[in-house]
């Protein structure tokens, strides 16, 4: 690591302590050249996960398009750091499924998921833009389903 300082690479660790709930290491540096002190992250770096759209269009995951998603169906019924950790979830259950390249159905099953055990009311926001409803019928259908406990079910 070179000092953001001078440039030398040639420092030492003063302190380290997990961060971003253990998914990265923090840790304080002090550069032996000139004695500055700064900071690096140390994170595992995962493949890069691919989105088949219904176009059929590849695109990388975005972990930011996923929670933009899901505040704007919060609209401020949920905490921000709550749906942080709801996208951070998403990931991992997709991660967990093992596959490089996944349909964006399964990334909306998996917010779907998410958004019910949080807010009823910001899951019903997100399944009438992601299943694409055209009318009152879609909504209840989709509330009667979710009065059953039913998992969520992929759009028609």
């Amino acid at each position: 690591m070179r000092c953001p300082s001078c440039g030398k690479s040639e420092d030492r660790v003063v302190d380290s302590r997990p961060s971003d709930g253990g998914s990265a290491i923090r840790r304080r540096r002090e550069c032996v050249a000139c004695g500055g002190r700064f900071t690096t992250f140390e994170r595992v770096e995962l493949p890069e996960l691919l989105v088949r759209k219904r176009s059929g269009h590849v695109l990388p995951f975005s972990r930011a398009k996923v929670l933009d998603g899901m505040v704007r169906a919060a609209k401020g019924r949920i905490p921000a750091d709550t749906l942080e950790r709801a996208a951070i979830a998403v990931e991992s259950a997709i991660r967990e499924q093992g596959h490089r390249e996944i349909d964006s159905e399964q990334v909306g099953l998996q917010v779907l998921a998410q958004l019910r055990d949080l807010d009823e009311v910001t899951y019903v926001r997100y399944a009438s833009v992601y299943k694409d409803f055209q009318d009152t019928d879609d909504f209840m259908q989709e509330l009667s389903g979710l009065r059953k406990d039913a998992p969520p079910k992929a759009r028609r």
